[in-house]
C-alpha cells in the first residue's frame, strides 16, 4: 500500500455524516484530537459531549491554540474564525470518520476482546506480526467508544495490520466497537468475572463478549479459547474460519509439557499447523501463556514463521503494572500487577506466587476488586482462602468491606491474625508494607485501579531499588 489516506475538510465532513459550514473543502486535515489541552497547531478538534464536560466550551480555546477547525453539533453558537464541520452527534461523527479511514486504508484489522489479558494479547500479537509486517496498535489503553476511533485514525498511514483492543463493561459496547473497526480477525481470549456488578451472571458477560462475532462474513477469522466453555458454547454460528488455542486436545494451537517457572515466566511445547516448537516467555502464569498462544495463532495464520514467533515470545515484556517483575536489593522481588484486578486474574496471580519456590516469604498486598456487585463479598472471601493456599505468610488488604472480608477469610483459613493487616487506603498502607518487607521476600501487589495499589509499588521501589 502506498501513500497515506488523504483527508480534506470536505472528505471529513462527508465521512462523519455532517456538512462543512465554513472553510475550503479542499483544505488538508492533519491530526484529529478531542483534547484541547494537548492540541498542537494544525490539529482538527472534535468537540465531544460527556457526563462531566462539553467540548463545545473549549472550541474557542482550541482555535486560539492553532486548531485548523472543529467538529461541532447543531446549536453551537461560538463565533470562531475557523472552519466548522457540523454533525448531529460529535461522538458518532468521530466514530464514522474512524470507520471511513479504516476502510480507505486497506489495512487488515485484528480486534481483541475478553475479560482478562486483552492488553497483553494485543502486545503479543503486535510483536509477533511486527516481525514481518508494519503494525499499529491502540494508543495506550484507548479501547472504548472514543479511544478506539482515535486509535483507528492511525490507519491513515496505511499499515499492513492494525491490532485493536476492544473494552467494555456493559452489554452493547462491543457491538458498537466491532461496527467501527470491522475487524478481519477477531480474538476472544476468555470470559471471566470482571465487571460482574454490571451483569446478572458470568453467562451474561459471555453474551456481551460474544458481540465480537457480529457483522462477520465468510472471510472473517475467529481466534478463540478452546479451554473456555462459555466461549466455545457461543461460536457455533460464526460464518468464517475458526482457529482455537489452549491446552485442549483439539486446539489449533495447543500447549503441553507446560512448565510454570514462577517469576521467571513460562515454558511450553506448542503444536501448530506450522509445526511444533518450544516457547519460552518471561510473562507470568498460565493466563499469560494462554495470551501468547492466542497471539501465536494469529501470527501463524498471517504466515509468520514459527521460529520467529518463538524468538519474539522470549522477548515479550509485560506492560506497566501488569505483572512486571522488579528484582531489588536485599533479594526483594516485587510482582507489580497493580494496574487492575478481578477475581479470576487475582487467582492466577496467586498461583504464580505459590509456584515460586526460591523465596524466603510470600507477601500479598491486595486491593479491593471493584464492580463485582452482589458477588463482591463471596469473591473476595474466595480469594482470601486462595491466598492462604498459595503460601502467603503476610497479607495486606486495602479498600472497603470486601477487602476486610478477604482478610477475614484468610484468617479463617489459617493465616494468623497477626500476619494480616487491613487498611482503607493505599497511602495508609504504603509505609506499613515498606516496614514489614524484609530481605528475600516475594511481594505481589494487585488491586483495582481505583484502589491505587500502584502507590505501594512506588513506595517499595523508592525503598529497595
Amino acid at each position: 500500500m502506498e501513500g497515506v489516506v488523504a483527508i480534506t475538510l470536505g472528505w471529513l465532513a462527508a465521512a462523519a455524516g455532517g456538512r462543512l459550514l465554513s472553510g475550503d473543502p479542499q483544505t488538508p486535515v492533519g491530526n484529529v484530537t478531542t483534547d484541547s489541552r494537548t492540541l498542537q497547531p494544525g490539529d482538527f478538534f472534535v468537540a465531544l459531549r460527556g457526563p462531566r464536560f462539553d467540548g463545545h466550551a473549549f472550541v474557542g480555546e482550541a482555535i486560539a491554540k492553532g486548531a485548523l477547525g472543529a467538529m461541532v453539533e447543531p446549536g453551537f453558537d461560538g463565533r470562531v474564525d475557523a472552519p466548522l464541520v457540523q454533525v448531529p452527534d460529535t461522538t458518532k461523527g468521530l466514530q464514522d470518520l474512524a470507520h471511513a479511514v479504516r476502510l480507505a486504508s486497506g489495512s487488515r484489522v485484528v480486534a481483541i476482546t475478553g475479560s482478562a489479558g486483552k492488553t497483553t494479547t494485543k502486545e503479543a500479537i503486535a510483536a509477533f506480526l511486527g516481525t514481518r509486517y508494519r503494525v499499529v496498535k491502540n494508543r495506550g489503553n484507548l479501547n472504548n467508544h472514543i479511544g478506539l476511533p482515535l486509535s483507528l485514525l492511525q490507519l491513515r498511514t496505511r499499515p499492513d495490520i492494525a491490532v485493536m483492543e476492544l473494552g467494555m463493561n456493559h452489554a452493547g459496547e462491543i457491538r458498537t466497537l466491532v461496527a467501527i473497526a470491522e475487524p478481519d480477525v477477531r480474538v476472544w481470549t476468555n470470559v471471566g468475572d470482571a465487571h460482574l456488578g454490571f451483569f446478572d451472571s458470568s453467562d451474561a458477560i459471555a453474551d456481551a463478549k460474544a458481540e465480537i462475532l457480529e457483522f462477520a462474513s465468510a472471510d472473517t477469522v475467529l481466534v478463540c479459547n478452546a479451554d473456555d466453555p462459555r466461549v466455545m458454547a457461543r461460536i457455533g454460528g460464526f460464518p468464517g474460519r475458526i482457529l482455537t488455542f489452549g491446552e485442549a486436545e483439539q486446539a489449533t494451537v495447543r500447549a503441553d509439557a507446560i512448565e510454570n517457572r514462577g517469576v521467571d515466566g513460562m515454558r511450553a511445547r506448542i503444536t501448530t499447523p506450522a509445526g511444533d516448537a518450544t516457547i519460552e516467555t518471561p510473562l507470568l502464569g498460565r493466563g499469560n501463556l494462554s495470551n501468547v498462544l492466542a497471539a501465536a495463532a494469529v501470527a501463524i495464520d498471517a504466515g509468520v514463521p514459527l521460529d520467529e514467533i518463538a524468538s519474539a515470545a522470549a522477548a515479550l515484556r509485560p506492560a506497566d503494572h501488569r505483572g512486571a517483575v522488579h528484582r531489588l536489593k536485599g533479594g526483594v522481588t516485587i510482582i507489580d500487577d497493580s494496574y487492575n484486578s478481578s477475581p479470576a486474574a487475582l487467582l492466577r496471580a496467586l498461583e504464580v506466587l505459590g509456584r515460586e519456590e526460591r523465596t524466603a516469604r510470600r507477601v500479598a498486598v491486595l486491593g479491593e476488586m471493584l464492580e463485582l456487585g452482589q458477588a463482591s463479598m463471596s469473591k473476595h472471601e474466595e480469594c482470601g482462602r486462595a491466598a492462604v493456599q498459595a503460601g502467603v505468610r503476610l497479607l495486606f488488604t486495602i479498600g472497603g468491606q470486601p477487602a476486610r472480608a478477604l482478610a477475614g477469610a484468610a484468617v479463617a483459613a489459617g493465616l494468623p491474625a497477626s500476619s494480616v493487616t487491613y487498611t482503607e487506603r493505599s497511602d495508609q498502607a504504603a509505609d506499613l508494607v515498606r516496614a514489614a518487607v524484609r530481605p528475600g521476600d516475594l511481594v505481589l501487589v494487585k488491586g483495582s485501579r481505583g484502589i491505587r495499589t500502584d502507590l505501594i509499588v512506588e513506595r517499595l521501589l523508592a525503598e529497595f531499588a
